[in-house]
């Protein structure tokens, strides 16, 4: 099915597109055919939350901030491998628990106020030391010293302790030293196999000290960073501007110096129609996914396509993300197994996708790591095949037989994603009504809002998802990691929301961060998944695919399946004709 779609949702939009040279100025040509000039143009569904790397949760802050920050190293955009960035190089010592990066020279921050004379001043490896310390301090601001150097870098759980007790360490994390100002090294508790991923996340970008000292929280949207694109201008929920950085260090292979674009333009348009229809108009360069209620209008425009001179190309690969619902653990009606359970057995995923979805998505069927990893036996786990009996039988476990006693829940879910949050929703109250006979209520929220409620346990039942940050399983499997439960409940919990806890999940879960052998850690990674199937800790609903439509002379953008945007090397191509407009 979904192959069909795909050709016809391309022939029914080439009826009535027509896109106008989304160049801004004069473009110019450079060595190697490439073209200088031009404003990139997209839109996100949700406004970005927090641009500060350290507070950065979700997948709208992280496509803006990815072009302003950078790290030691970063991912390559066409095939997700960990390459050089501002560091030219690294080594690692035989147990690859020491790790020794060398820094390239003449790496400026941005321009900024912050600075004394108003110009960015070379990076040095004090500065990383400054951000790998702040990484592992106690503030509200940072959610990301969990998923990166806990448990991990020598000396960083105790001088997080040592700012939560306000007596921080001297010298800070006595794991990471400056060898000279362009060499620094970071010693781990154990080998981890992914350390390199943990160094291309946001928690791992540079910032400089000036910019924290001067601006604080306000870094939340004033950025100053060392990326190839610097924050011009931000309108809250309007549109984010980035131009691009003059003195940015990088160069291609021909000796053009990066980026070749002269801006990027973030707009916040919250309905997917409303996006479709810009990107007909040509006011945009791509979209990310399509509005599932238009889809048969598309195909419609079938009997109207024309044959040849595409004017955008369908860019579609297995995403690296989920679509699930949480429950949380610490609640009364959620701390019960066969609770989750009967919730999970009494969905039809594959109605979900196949109807709701008309095909956009792969059923949840498996555990929470999508099966878009190659290593990965997700074929092996047992997960949630539908059957309603099996649901009732663990409802009347639980004690409540026919959905008798069970309170009136609400489902949180956030306002964006176009109209699929929704309308899932809808199916799975009316499944639930169905199945359990129980009532579910929806409550659609702003995502900002929902992420706190959820963050601090007010939440009991909401929609939520994950991208991959970088490529691993680990990546999901930490999500329910009960090292990252805080102890109290109304303290923020970024990664393990819906606070599950189970010792042998732990220990499987520990045993492949430690494991060097590929092959044995991913058997692992697969154990714990399927233990916490059989907990039933989160809802898995479908896991998607991801797909976007691409202005035809935008070049140099390739997608891979963490839809991880890097516009270092992308340019647009000036357009000599343009196609006709539907009349």
């Amino acid at each position: 099915m979904k192959k069909v779609i795909y050709s016809f949702l391309i022939a029914g939009l080439l009826a009535s597109c027509s896109s106008d040279n989304n160049s801004s100025g004069e473009a110019r040509k450079a060595k190697g055919g490439v073209y200088y000039g031009g404003v990139f143009r997209t839109n996100e569904v949700e406004d970005f939350r927090n641009l500060f790397p350290l507070n950065i949760t979700e997948v709208t802050s992280h496509r803006i901030a990815n072009q302003v920050y950078e790290g030691l190293v970063k991912l390559s955009q066409s095939d997700l491998t960990v390459i050089p960035g501002l560091a030219e190089k690294w080594e690692k010592n035989a147990d690859a628990t020491q790790w020794t990066f060398s820094i390239r020279k003449g790496i400026k921050f941005h321009d900024d106020a912050c600075f004394p004379d108003g110009k960015g001043r070379e990076v040095t490896a004090k500065d990383f030391k400054y951000c790998f310390d702040m990484l592992c301090t106690s503030s509200p601001e940072n959610q990301q010293f969990g998923g990166t150097f806990k448990d991990r870098v020598v000396g960083a759980n105790e001088y997080y302790q040592s700012t939560i007790d306000k007596k921080p360490i001297a010298g800070g994390v006595s794991g990471v030293k400056v060898v000279d100002d362009y060499t620094i090294q970071i010693s781990l508790m154990h080998p981890f196999a992914g350390f390199l991923n943990i160094m291309s996340t946001p928690g791992c970008w540079l910032y400089p000290q000036e910019a924290h000292d001067k601006y604080g929280v306000d870094m939340r949207a004033k950025c100053v960073g060392t990326g190839p694109f610097q924050v011009k201008s931000v309108k809250e929920g309007e549109a984010v501007i980035l131009e691009r950085n003059p003195n940015y260090w990088n160069v291609d292979e021909h000796g053009n110096q990066l980026p070749y674009l002269d801006a990027v333009k973030y707009t916040f348009i919250k309905e997917k129609k409303s996006e479709l229809l810009e990107f007909k108009r040509g006011n945009l360069d791509m979209i990310f996914r399509l509005p599932i209620e238009m889809i048969p209008d598309i195909l419609g425009e079938l009997d109207h396509a024309k044959e040849g001179n595409q004017p955008f190309d369908m860019q579609v690969v297995p995403a690296m993300s989920i679509f699930y619902y949480g429950f949380q653990h610490q609640s009364d009606i959620f701390d019960k197994k066969e609770v989750r359970l009967a919730f999970n057995y009494a969905i039809d995923r594959e109605k979900i996708v196949n109807y709701t979805l008309q095909g956009e998505g792969i059923p949840g069927l498996f555990g929470i790591v999508p099966p878009s990893f190659k290593m990965y036996d997700h074929k092996s786990l047992k997960g949630y095949n539908f059957d309603a009996d099996k649901a009732r039988k663990y409802m009347a476990t639980a004690g409540y037989p026919d959905g008798k006693g069970f309170p009136k829940l609400t489902l949180q879910i956030n306002s964006g994603g176009g109209d699929r949050n929704i309308q899932t929703a809808e199916v799975i109250q009316k499944m639930l009504k169905e199945n359990l006979n129980i009532d579910i209520d929806i409550n659609v929220m702003p995502f900002a809002e929902q992420l706190e409620s959820v963050e601090t346990g007010k939440a009991l039942f909401w929609r939520s998802g994950w991208v991959a940050d970088y490529p691993d399983p680990e990546i999901f499997l930490t999500l329910l990691y009960s090292k990252h439960i805080p102890e109290k409940l109304s303290d923020k919990s970024y990664l393990n929301s819906v606070r599950y806890k189970s010792a042998r999940f732990d220990s499987l879960f520990t045993a492949a961060l430690q494991e060097p052998d590929d092959a044995k850690r991913m058997d692992l990674y697969r154990q714990a998944d399927q233990q916490q199937i059989d907990d039933g800790s989160i809802m898995p609903i479908f896991y998607d695919e991801n797909y976007r439509l691409v202005q035809k002379n935008v070049k140099n953008f390739p997608a891979n399946a963490m839809e991880y945007r890097d516009f270092t090397r992308v340019y647009i191509e000036p357009q000599t004709e343009k196609p006709e407009a539907k009349k």
